[in-house]
């Protein structure tokens, strides 16, 4: 047995703890490295095209914040992004988001889902974990229901219905046409109900519009021919087409041209992301899509123009619609969380935001300009954006601050 001096026992009682404060620094130290964030969207399936929208635009952010330093209070941590697959049901949706908390618990924060549906049955499960999860889901009911860890940074569906129906009154009557009467086309997945909603329980009434046909469907549509000839037969002055997904928005429009209604005849107007995508141009040309408006959320507009030219480059997409714009903005929103709490910890990126009061930085990628949400977790001072299509492209024109060129009203 080797005996030591007290000063010795000292000395190498001192040397231990060294050793071990420094086994204990450096997984700390290691984990600063590093934070993830998930995006959580439907990749397969009828929606997946929007989901892959959202995670260029996801992706992209990651990459604009990890080479402008990273997470400045983390010592530079690197955002990485994890993508989960929502898939193509409600079902799957909720198993995804258990099958993320599972595999990735050291998560920080995600975003998602697109379809207000599977945003709700997502949250259920996030909220379980106290993890913050941004969206840009309509649906009223995803912040209505005491939840502390849902943020919603869209204008809700509700909202959405009231503020929009009197945009599309004034501009019809700028153009010379005022509207009298309305139509509705819509699927029955929660955000197209939540935004009708108001409509048809006695808001267009109050403004003096009369509401001629509603037509409710299940998506996806095999045949919208019976529904269109009820258009077709009431002639409304403006046509809603509320379909969600691309296939049965197709339909519906293609069956309004065939009955003569189309190409500008009738005033039509959307209430989706998907009705900005890319693709629509190519699945339904030019001709039929002119003069097409589309409420959504968010859009690329005035002000934007550097994200829109490098969105462009980095990702070869023609123009940047809502989801990737929102989704750009869902990563800076959780680095500045970040930077403010000091810490990747969900539930302190969760207060951060919470406290957060901005009108600079993310908050210029939401219509509105201010990222700040209530107690219920929705943005305040949001805004809904619409866009028009114009020679082959979306373009916004309203609101006037975000407007890239005037509405065009379709002759009837």
């Amino acid at each position: 047995m080797v005996h030591l001096s007290k000063r010795k026992w000292v000395a190498v009682a001192a040397a231990a703890a060294a050793v071990m404060g420094m086994g204990a620094v450096v997984p700390a130290m290691a984990q600063t490295k590093e934070v993830k964030v998930a995006l959580i969207a439907p990749l397969s399936g009828p929606w997946a095209r929007n989901g892959d929208m959202m995670r260029k635009g996801a992706e992209m952010a990651v990459e604009d914040i990890n080479n402008a330093g990273g997470i400045k209070a983390l010592g530079g941590a690197r955002m990485r992004l994890i993508t989960i697959d929502a898939g193509d049901s409600v079902e799957k949706a909720k198993n995804a988001a258990q099958r993320m908390l599972s595999q990735e618990p050291d998560l920080s924060g995600a975003t998602g889902a697109w379809l207000s549906s599977f945003t709700l049955a997502i949250t259920e499960v996030t909220e379980r974990a106290e993890l913050p999860m941004l969206t840009l889901s309509f649906a009223d009911s995803i912040t209505s229901r005491g939840f502390k860890y849902i943020f919603q940074t869209s204008i809700t569906a509700g909202q959405m219905s009231n503020a929009a129906v009197p945009a599309l009154i004034e501009l019809s009557k700028l153009a010379g046409k005022p509207i009298k009467n309305v139509g509705i086309v819509s699927d029955n997945t929660a955000s197209p109900t939540a935004f009708a909603k108001p409509m048809r329980e006695g808001g267009l009434e109050k403004l003096g519009l009369k509401l001629v046909v509603d037509e409710i469907f299940t998506p996806p549509l095999s045949d919208a021919s019976s529904m269109i000839q009820k258009v077709r037969s009431t002639r409304p002055d403006l046509l809603l087409d509320l379909a969600t997904a691309l296939p049965d928005f197709k339909l519906t429009l293609e069956k309004i041209n065939e009955v003569g209604l189309g190409k500008g005849r009738l005033p039509i107007v959307a209430n989706s992301g998907a009705i900005d995508a890319p693709e629509l141009l190519t699945l339904m040309g030019k001709d039929t899509l002119e003069g097409v408006l589309n409420i959504t959320a968010n859009s690329a507009g005035k002000g934007h123009e550097q994200i829109i030219a490098d969105f462009k480059r980095r990702k070869g997409e023609p123009w940047i619609p809502q989801d990737p714009m929102s989704s750009y903005g869902d990563m800076w929103i959780f680095k500045e969380a970040m930077e403010m709490a000091k810490s990747a910890d969900r539930k302190a990126v969760a207060a951060a935001i919470r406290r957060m009061d901005m009108t600079d930085g993310p908050a210029k990628y939401y219509p509105g300009g201010r990222v700040k949400f209530d107690e219920n977790g929705r943005r305040v001072g949001t805004k809904l954006t619409i866009t028009q299509w114009q020679n082959g492209q979306p373009v916004v024109v309203f609101p006037p601050e975000l407007a890239l060129a005037p509405a065009i009203w379709p002759k009837q």
